[in-house]
């Protein structure tokens, strides 16, 4: 089994930047995906941004590329989202995600509210 613990969310203004960190804790498979899904209110849950361990490839939507950057430190088995020039539109239920053969797995979520 495979714990996701977020941290990071919070209220902050257009323009303003956040890091989201994920610490995944258990039995976790050294070939594996991580990354970050979210869900804004009365819209279905989308995918953000991923990042493939080993071989370090990431994945962006169309709508945070250019402002958001995923990383990782597999010794740590953390995964962050740092993301710039925050938008209304980014206001949103971040949730952590681990897929391996293993097993796919989602953290409980973070809140993100960007607001004037």
């Amino acid at each position: 089994q495979v714990q996701l613990v977020e941290s990071g969310g919070g209220l902050v203004q257009p323009g303003g930047s956040l890091r989201l960190s994920c610490a995944a804790s258990g039995s976790i498979f050294s070939t594996n995906d991580m990354g970050w899904d979210r869900q804004a209110p009365g819209k279905q849950r989308e995918s953000v941004a991923r990042i493939s361990s080993p071989s370090g490839s990431t994945y962006y939507a169309d709508s945070v590329q250019g402002r958001f950057t995923i990383s990782r430190d597999n010794a740590k088995n953390t995964v962050y989202l740092q993301m710039n020039s925050l938008k209304p539109e980014d206001t949103a239920v971040y949730y952590c995600n681990l897929h391996s053969i293993r097993g796919n797995y989602w953290g409980h979520g973070t809140q993100v509210t960007v607001s004037s």
